[in-house]
């Protein structure tokens, strides 16, 4: 050990490196994690998860009393908007929760090394101006937001902005165009369609959210226009000028055809995420990246390079915070010698939109690639406690194997379905098949149930429809 400053040294302090790092720690391993902000977190407690639910929530209740959600419940209300203050709560959440992991380094006896990190060796870093060796460096770097080619972003200016900007807007834009149909961009566009902006969603697919099961695809997209949210689908940008105090983007048809332009006072960029690989020196450390910046690794998340590990946004897969934490835990129990493993298989996925949308295992269309399918669907209209309250919209759907009745994947459209989900996941965790999550009693009135008649509907036996 006398060779080597720590055991494990995490680069980054996200998700996934902030629980590597506890994790490696409450192992018994001399740990340090590197990390350049001024608060740890990373993206997704600093600017990105954590921020935007706080946004979220509250924007929810602004809702309910401006457009009659209250109303229906015999309580008559006229709100009034106060945004400092909004975004007041959500910047005291963001310090309470990051505060609690600096904590929680204290705690484990983590070294917070304040700096970022770049590769001087197979296992040696430099962290502002100082060089550290360790057995073991866990590469935790995180994403970033994709430019696009001839929009430039400027958050500053709070016309063109990324997912940071949204967040920090000073007052409600009288029309917010959303490039990109995706979680963040349908997230954050519901935030200030809430607050009264008027939101214009640009997307290049044919629908919105990608990846996930046709059926929600096309549900939450009816959903959202019935919210007020306008699509032009099929379309892309291909530039974008800042003219006085507004933004002009120029759109064409995806397939080709004449340009249009739309003023906006407000433009969020919102078409995915890159890995962070820029700035490490990888080269000097022997390794490379992937055609898409992806660090590649083993199943125990291995690098080509002995005793130099990555997990989270920077290798393949979703990038989702709760996926890096797994695999956190995961690479630092497989660095202290235990068996860590992440069944990517039952990662689940969640948009925090009104209704919130999940789901987790195969789509029916991936399903169907794989053989006989048997799919149960049970809308919330016909749940007991959606009913009562007032949120009829979406359904749940089960896909299981149609030979040995494994539930494949799970799929929600509920105002609880991030939560429900966790149910879907645990399940098919331990290979349920639908007859077991439909002969487990749940709990009535729940949303969950709508769950179990789901499951129930995969053989034709739904009860309440």
């Amino acid at each position: 050990m006398s060779d080597f400053d720590y055991d494990v040294l995490v680069i980054g302090a996200g998700p996934g490196g902030y629980v590597a790092a506890i994790r490696a720690a409450q192992l018994g391993l001399k740990t340090a994690c590197a990390d350049g902000r001024e608060t740890l977190g990373g993206t997704c407690l600093n600017v990105g998860c954590i921020p935007s639910k706080a946004m979220l929530h509250a924007s929810e209740y602004f809702d309910a009393a401006a457009n009659g959600a209250m109303a229906k419940m015999g309580i008559d209300v006229t709100p009034k908007l106060n945004l400092p203050a909004m975004h007041a709560q959500r910047v005291d959440a963001v310090k309470g929760l990051t505060a609690g992991i600096e904590f929680l380094f204290k705690k484990n006896k983590v070294d917070w090394l304040k700096g970022y990190a770049a590769f001087t060796g197979k296992d040696s870093v430099e962290v502002a101006g100082k060089t550290y060796r360790a057995k073991n460096i866990i590469i935790a770097t995180g994403s970033s937001v994709t430019p696009l080619p001839g929009v430039e972003v400027d958050n500053d200016k709070q016309i063109i902005v990324d997912s940071t900007g949204a967040l920090e807007l000073a007052k409600v834009p009288g029309h917010m165009v959303v490039i990109g149909g995706g979680v963040i961009g349908l997230e954050l566009g519901s935030v200030w369609r809430r607050l009264g902006a008027k939101v214009t969603c640009v997307e290049f697919l044919d629908q919105i959210l990608p990846g996930m099961d046709a059926d929600v695809r096309k549900d939450a997209n009816r959903i959202f226009k019935k919210q007020g949210i306008e699509f032009k689908l099929k379309t892309k940008v291909t530039g974008a000028v800042v003219k006085g105090k507004k933004a002009v983007l120029t759109l064409e048809p995806a397939a080709g055809g004449d340009a249009e332009t739309l003023e906006a006072d407000v433009v969020l960029v919102s078409i995915g995420r890159r890995p962070n690989t820029d700035g490490l020196a990888l080269d000097k450390a022997g390794l490379t990246v992937n055609a898409r910046g992806q660090i590649e690794t083993d199943h125990d998340f291995r690098t080509a390079v002995d005793g130099i590990w990555a997990i989270g946004d920077v290798i393949p897969g979703p990038m989702l915070a709760h996926k890096a934490e797994d695999e956190g835990i995961a690479c630092a129990e497989n660095i202290a010698g235990q068996t860590g493993i992440v069944n990517h298989d039952v990662i689940p996925s969640v948009v925090y939109t009104w209704p919130e949308i999940a789901g987790v295992g195969l789509t029916e269309e991936q399903a169907k690639e794989k053989g006989e399918v048997k799919v149960g669907k049970f809308p919330m209209a016909g749940n007991s406690r959606a009913k009562t309250n007032h949120e009829p919209d979406g359904f749940v759907k089960i896909i299981a194997d149609a030979k040995t009745d494994r539930v494949l994947g799970v799929w929600c459209i509920a105002s609880v379905a991030g939560t429900m989900i966790a149910q879907a996941a645990q399940a098919m965790e331990f290979g349920a098949t639908s007859e077991d999550i439909a002969y487990t009693c749940h709990a009535h009135p729940t949303h969950s149930e709508a769950v179990k008649e789901a499951a129930m509907a995969v053989t034709g036996k739904p009860i309440h429809i």
